[in-house]
């Protein structure tokens, strides 16, 4: 029986195409968060920016998913999106290409986190933008979060994880 989590056997695509490969990512906590350039939430990029500057040289890995599910939020293409969140927010984290979280055409990383996290009442699906998926060293699922809990609030969580 392999030892490798199913999360690291996840891979995404880069705005470049290229593909980014979770198997990367063992023994790093790591945050997901499907996001977006148009939304209320979008202010939460300063806070995402945050976490990511106190914490990546303790073993953190930010990831930002650009979804264009909710309201047309995110109506800007890769190169767009990279440009506004540098400039805007600062963001220096990765953020894969443009995709869907929710549906058939969702990508496999929401697939799978919301397989392994249900959310409020158990449903699975991605409400909004700006959810938040903590994956812990191991790669399991240990928290999901709303859109209206922000980055600053999930910190300590974050933390206990890396101490972990």
């Amino acid at each position: 029986m392999s030892s490798e989590s199913p999360f690291h056997a996840l891979k995404a695509t880069l705005p470049n195409n290229q593909t980014y490969d979770f198997a990367d990512l063992k023994g790093k906590v790591v945050l997901v968060v499907n996001t977006a350039s148009q939304c209320g939430f979008t202010p939460q990029y300063k806070g995402l920016q945050k976490l990511h500057e106190k914490y990546k040289d303790q073993g953190l890995v930010l990831l930002g998913f650009p979804c264009n599910q909710f309201g047309g939020q995110e109506p800007l293409d890769d190169a767009g999106v990279a440009e506004f969140c540098t400039i805007n927010h600062g963001v220096t984290f990765p953020l894969m290409k443009k995709s869907d979280v929710n549906g058939d055409s969702a990508n496999d990383v929401f697939k799978w986190l919301k397989n392994e996290k249900s959310g409020i009442l158990g449903i699975q699906r991605i409400k909004w933008n700006f959810e938040k998926f903590l994956v812990d060293k191991e790669g399991k699922v240990v928290n999901r979060w709303a859109s209206t809990t922000t980055p600053d609030a999930i910190d300590a969580e974050i933390a206990k994880q890396l101490a972990a």
